[in-house]
């Protein structure tokens, strides 16, 4: 027996994004950024905050907010890396 069976309500979906002005579009938008993200940097592959932009239609301050949020514990702690390209360019690369 499911737990929305048990007590005819089902449970609430955990917010992983929080601010008081975040509306339930914003959730929307921001889970799909984030999980599009996460899917394509779990590959290994070292990327440019250009290159992860062009890769998910999200853009490069939404990228580069979304890998630092990777490394907190409510979004799985991952090992976010990060390597000096020269002329304040860096490239990313995300492991669990």
């Amino acid at each position: 027996m499911r737990q929305a069976d048990l007590f005819g309500v089902a449970p609430a979906k955990v917010r992983l994004f929080d601010g008081p002005d975040l509306t339930p579009d914003d959730h929307t938008r921001l889970d799909g950024q984030h999980e599009r993200i996460k899917r394509l940097m779990l590959d290994g592959q070292w990327r440019s905050l250009e290159a992860i932009s062009e890769a998910t239609g999200a853009p490069a301050a939404s990228v580069s907010a979304q890998l630092r949020h990777l490394r907190k514990p409510r979004f799985g702690e991952y090992q976010v890396d990060r390597r000096h390209l020269g002329q304040g360019l860096y490239e990313y690369r995300v492991t669990p």
